[in-house]
């Protein structure tokens, strides 16, 4: 099986930023939301990743 480049990270910044969330009364505000940013810098290069690989038979043009 394989997984596209890019989801781990967006389903697992998306995971951690719910649960940050949900325990932002069991911990420091400050921590609890450098988790949820943490975890949302997760979700938007996890996102970038899937767009520049899509595997849908368009071509990506990148500049190296």
């Amino acid at each position: 099986m394989q997984v596209r480049e890019g989801l781990i990270p967006t389903a697992l910044g998306t995971a951690v930023s719910t649960g940050a969330y949900a325990a932002k009364k069991f911990m420091p505000e400050t921590v609890a939301w450098g988790v949820i940013g943490f975890g949302l810098a997760h979700v938007v290069l996890g996102s970038i990743d899937l767009v520049q690989h899509r595997e849908n038979g368009e071509k990506n043009y990148s500049v190296h």
